[in-house]
């Protein structure tokens, strides 16, 4: 049913009405690629449907190769996405990542979206030695492993890979995984994370993530490691793979690091507060 609606809706449209494809020395591709980018500029909304293959290659009488070039390299433009199975749509607008401590649930509810969860695994094993060195555990000594899909309105978001200190979160798999961890941890033992450091990374997407969150193997990710802590002591290592063409990061920066050195003979100049 929807995509009768989209075939009507584009059937419609005055851009794919008064457009055409002719023989010359411009390639069909690349005419046919300016028509779509109209139509994206001027008629559809974000995470919109694009005609699909054959009806662009019938009613402009092109190949289906002719197509996909021309889709191909407004994708690589940053205009469409394709979702294996489903179509191309038009990019949706990026939600603003903000560095502050908050949940993924609510996050998504704060933006008027509807979050979901899909637990991939939970356990209690020995953690790699980067976590147990961040986490300050013994050696060998075990700590909880959860593996979880974020989704919003339907759409993978992200991957979360997390490690947290057993022994200063007892109880921890016994907690309902596809919900809010802050949450339940705040409302049922009074653990709230009061502290995190965070570092930030970009990454192409391996073959697993890619499936996981229907995109293509080697698309770009935003890659967040965050270390939590309560009271100064750590207690969660949590690694999120989230989706490029959906999230940028916004950051604040003020000069309140160290001095710039001042060369001899030099005279120091006033700076503002607020570097933007």
């Amino acid at each position: 049913m929807r995509n009768e609606a989209a075939h009507r809706e584009h059937a419609a449209s005055p851009v794919l009405d008064a457009a055409r494809i002719v023989d010359g020395p411009k390639p069909k591709h690349v005419q046919l690629r300016e028509i779509l980018r109209q139509l994206i500029e001027r008629e559809l909304p974000p995470g919109a449907p694009i005609p699909s293959e054959r009806d662009l290659a019938e009613r402009y009488g092109v190949s289906r190769l002719t197509v996909r070039s021309a889709v191909a390299r407004l994708v690589s433009d940053g205009l469409l996405t394709t979702v294996r199975g489903k179509g191309t749509y038009t990019i949706q607008r990026r939600m603003e990542l903000q560095l502050y401590l908050m949940s993924f649930t609510s996050d998504m509810r704060r933006r008027g979206l509807s979050p979901s969860t899909e637990v991939l695994g939970a356990a209690q094993e020995v953690p790699p030695p980067a976590t147990a060195s961040a986490l300050g555990l013994r050696p060998r000594e075990a700590a909880y492993r959860l593996f979880r899909l974020r989704r919003a309105d339907g759409t993978p978001l992200a991957v979360e890979r997390g490690w947290y200190h057993r022994g200063l979160l007892p109880g921890l798999l016994d907690l309902d995984l596809t919900e809010s961890l802050y949450t339940q941890l705040a409302k049922r033992h009074g653990v709230v994370f009061d502290h995190a450091t965070q570092t930030v990374w970009s990454e192409a997407a391996d073959r697993s993530t890619a499936r996981l969150l229907g995109i293509r193997t080697g698309t770009p990710l935003l890659v967040f490691r965050r270390i939590s802590s309560r009271h100064g002591q750590p207690v969660e290592d949590m690694t999120s793979w989230y989706r490029g063409d959906h999230y940028e990061v916004t950051m604040q920066l003020h000069r309140d690091g160290p001095e710039p050195e001042v060369m001899p003979g030099s005279v120091p100049q006033p700076t503002s507060g607020d570097i933007r």
